[in-house]
């Protein structure tokens, strides 16, 4: 087992021990979703409380959304994941028959309580006049974006500028031709969105950072908001960033009722206010309503309706060997 899986596993064991009198929760989830679940779960332990339950501890794991599952899969014992896309929730029933195949139907939306759109973060001014997805490809522009293979975040942004040639009429090849040379702009292909956030922010790395609008708000609340700037592009795939608990692991435990409390509260109104705080677009219509401001019409892709079910997506692109690996190592 890997040095960092052994640490994982060796602080989220203690992390279990230490909280024996009280019921523990480990949320693994990706890596932009930080400061929305340090709000959504002190509202949560509030409610969980005021229900008359004992006191809870939730314990977080971030990092890239692929990486994230396959700790749990190799042994991380997390209570609930929650990822950005399917396909990273389906490797826990196909490779670790850890849930069910069925789990997207044990909640609303998909088991997706809100959704996201991919945007343009440039730097102040946008000195190279970064529109849209055909201004990534001029020459000279440098593209930051996570690795579609161990990022959500990272297929998304694949998906929308596949999605782009798709709109304006182009053909499965034109798409390859495009998407191939957009990602062939990027200097570094880092593992999560967070570190693609801190290659672009803090190293002062490229001209363009592709990543879901909540994690902008991140950015402006670590880095100030004079500092970048944020574009929306003509098209996105719609991010519906889905949820589950892990059966194996709460019926060990004994925290499936916890776990499911914790899962459903995040379509509450509480909740979903939350997530309009945190630039994540809820569900709720009327809530979506209270925060229209903040949130620009987008024309957004349906990603199953344009590209097929997830298990298909992911065996077609970014499998090893599939069309994302082609189109990358082509010259």
């Amino acid at each position: 087992m890997p040095r960092l899986l052994s640490r994982s596993l060796l602080g989220a064991t203690l992390l279990l021990a230490s909280g024996a009198h009280a019921s523990t929760l480990l949320n693994v989830s990706y890596d932009v979703m930080r400061d929305f679940y340090k709000d959504y779960n002190a509202a949560f332990q509030k409610h969980w409380e005021a229900e008359g339950g004992k006191a809870l501890t939730i314990q977080m794991s971030h990092g890239g959304s692929s990486k994230q599952a396959r700790a749990v899969i190799d042994g991380l014992p997390a209570d609930v994941i929650t990822m950005n896309m399917a396909t990273d929730i389906n490797a826990l029933h196909d490779v670790g028959q850890l849930i069910p195949k069925d789990w997207a139907t044990r909640l609303p939306d998909n088991s997706a309580p809100f959704t996201s759109a991919t945007v343009f973060i440039v730097r102040k001014g946008n000195p190279k006049g970064l529109k849209d997805w055909p201004d990534l490809l001029k020459d000279g522009v440098q593209v930051v974006v996570p690795n579609p293979k161990t990022s959500g975040n990272g297929r998304y942004s694949y998906l929308s500028a596949w999605g782009y040639v798709l709109k304006q009429g182009g053909d499965e090849q034109a798409a390859r031709t495009f998407v191939g040379k957009l990602f062939k702009q990027a200097p570094v292909l880092d593992t999560g969105g967070r570190a693609a956030t801190t290659t672009f922010m803090q190293n002062q790395i490229g001209d363009v950072l592709l990543t879901f609008e909540n994690e902008a708000e991140m950015i402006a609340r670590e880095f100030g908001r004079g500092e970048f700037e944020v574009v929306y592009p003509s098209v996105s795939a719609e991010a519906e960033p889905p949820v589950t608990l892990v059966d194996k692991v709460v019926d060990k435990k004994g925290t499936r009722k916890e776990a499911e409390a914790y899962l459903s509260y995040l379509w509450s109104p509480e909740a979903q206010r939350i997530a309009a705080n945190n630039y994540l677009r809820p569900r709720d219509p009327a809530i979506l309503a209270e925060f229209a401001d903040r949130f620009p019409k987008v024309d957004f892709l349906p990603v199953v309706k344009t590209f097929g079910e997830w298990p298909q997506i992911q065996q077609t692109h970014f499998k090893d060997g599939g069309v994302f690996d082609q189109i990358y190592s082509t010259p």
